[in-house]
């Protein structure tokens, strides 16, 4: 179940609302509100709604937390504005409260208490709540859905860490075939292949994790540590940069981004985030002039 199922049900409770409409999308929610069927905040909510609906129309697009959150915002204002007409089918009269109406005489002349007649809610706002409701557990079901836990992924970190590289590739590789945005999986590959000796297959794993997931950490950080290994200083200083800014306190970052600025003779700069990031194995960084080797980043 996906944000366009969700958005059905959505667009089915505003028409239903309406009372019938052809109109979908952003039209539609503005007739709703031209009505003042919904509120400005409710309105702009299910906007949001469906712009995160429309991103996910794209086959390659991700929908991110921002689109989920959005999501459950418009749903959960979109049930607000349903209360609303309820809580208004009924007006006080003045006095009701000690008023006799519902009883009748009985043949000693005392009156007894008669139950007034249920009065049904009107079939539209039923339909209307099936509605919300169902959208919503669908939305739930998604949710929960995205959020489970990678096993597979999982597994073959697993296998990585206790050194099994040949099962561990084999098994990145395969969350890739299923899932060609997972980022992670691009960035253990781009590992494997760059310390396996592999400079291209390495580049263009790190390339497909930055672009799955721009603001990805471990993503900038192995597109990083690729460029430093083919010895393109100056663009490895780029993207470790970034790595920081997306995880200020990631030391490996912190220490090749000085290892990289010495190989550019910015040893000042260097130093400064060598002493930062503490001993690492990029501790063995040395300026070129002392060395004519590549540093080995991890």
């Amino acid at each position: 179940m996906d944000l366009q199922s969700a958005w059905t049900g959505v667009e089915s409770a505003l028409r239903a609302l309406l009372g019938g409409s052809p109109l979908s999308g952003q039209p539609l929610i503005r007739e709703a509100r031209q009505r003042q069927l919904l509120t400005l905040d409710q309105a702009n909510a299910l906007a949001q709604f469906n712009s995160a609906r429309e991103r996910t129309a794209d086959a390659g697009y991700f929908p991110s937390d921002i689109d989920i959150n959005a999501a459950r915002d418009g749903f959960v204002r979109l049930e607000a504005s349903l209360e609303a007409p309820a809580a208004n089918n009924h007006t006080p009269v003045q006095g009701e409260a000690m008023s006799t109406k519902g009883l009748r005489v009985t043949p000693l002349g005392t009156p007894r208490p008669v139950p007034l007649p249920r009065e049904e809610l009107p079939r539209w706002i039923v339909i209307l709540f099936a509605l919300v409701v169902i959208s919503g557990i669908a939305l739930g079901a998604w949710m929960l859905w995205r959020a489970r836990p990678d096993t597979s992924l999982d597994h073959a970190v697993a296998e990585w860490q206790a050194g099994r590289r040949e099962a561990a590739m084999s098994e990145f590789e395969q969350v890739v075939r299923e899932n060609p945005k997972n980022a992670m999986a691009h960035v253990y590959l781009a590992r494997l292949a760059r310390e396996g000796g592999n400079p291209a297959l390495a580049r263009e794993h790190a390339t497909l994790a930055v672009q799955a997931e721009p603001g990805n950490g471990a993503a900038l950080r192995e597109m990083g540590a690729t460029l430093l290994a083919a010895r393109d200083f100056e663009l490895a200083r780029r993207f470790y940069v970034r790595a920081v800014e997306a995880q200020p306190e990631d030391h490996v970052a912190q220490g090749y981004l000085g290892c990289t600025l010495l190989m550019l003779g910015r040893t000042d700069e260097g130093a400064r985030w060598l002493e930062r990031a503490g001993p690492g194995s990029w501790s063995a960084c040395v300026p070129p002039a002392s060395s004519g080797q590549s540093p080995r980043p991890r």
